[in-house]
């Protein structure tokens, strides 16, 4: 008798390539199978959905689709600005945490409208980092962020741009969206 071989099996022969692949279809259409879920838990794809945002018509086509998202999925979204700090100036830096504070809470305002719980983050660097180092953090499942149509000048200022870099860095899919995505 073969090693191979099934004593239960009243033929007694080794399985082969169609009989395994004839065994996995049975499998897959019983009862048990078909209670299992490949996509997780109540079938959600997403339970951690990072919202990088930005001021500007690309940033809020990126909060629109992350909560949306979250809200088909099941999942909850962190919204995230992240304050520059390249630059030394008080004024600036002050400015722009305004504005981050005014991002988020209305990611906190689209995301009570739609029914999905979010949590405002602040960060302080290099933007594409923090996002990388957020999202490993915390375990997010997807990063949404939106990228401007760039002209020749700020392709040339900025060659670069914040989706590509999160896109090598992170473990996470990013999607990203543009102005005309909302």
């Amino acid at each position: 008798m073969s090693a191979d071989a099934d004593p239960t099996d009243p033929t007694n022969e080794a399985p082969n390539a169609s009989s395994v692949a004839a065994a996995r279809r049975a499998d897959a259409r019983s009862p048990a199978a078909a209670g299992s879920n490949p996509t997780g838990v109540d079938g959600s794809v997403f339970d951690r959905v990072l919202v990088v945002t930005d001021d500007g018509p690309a940033g809020r086509a990126a909060a629109a689709t992350g909560v949306e998202l979250a809200a088909t999925h099941g999942a909850a979204v962190d919204a995230l600005y992240v304050v520059d700090t390249a630059t030394d100036w008080d004024v600036i830096v002050e400015r722009r945490e305004r504005t981050g504070e005014d991002l988020v809470e209305s990611v906190e305002a689209r995301g009570a409208a739609a029914g999905v719980d979010v949590e405002k983050w602040f960060r302080y660097g290099a933007t594409h980092e923090e996002a990388v180092d957020f999202a490993a953090a915390h375990d997010a499942d997807l990063i949404v962020v939106g990228s401007a149509r760039r002209t020749g000048l700020d392709r040339l200022i900025h060659p670069d741009p914040l989706p590509g870099r999160l896109q090598r860095g992170a473990d996470a899919p990013v999607l990203v969206l543009g102005p005309d995505d909302d």
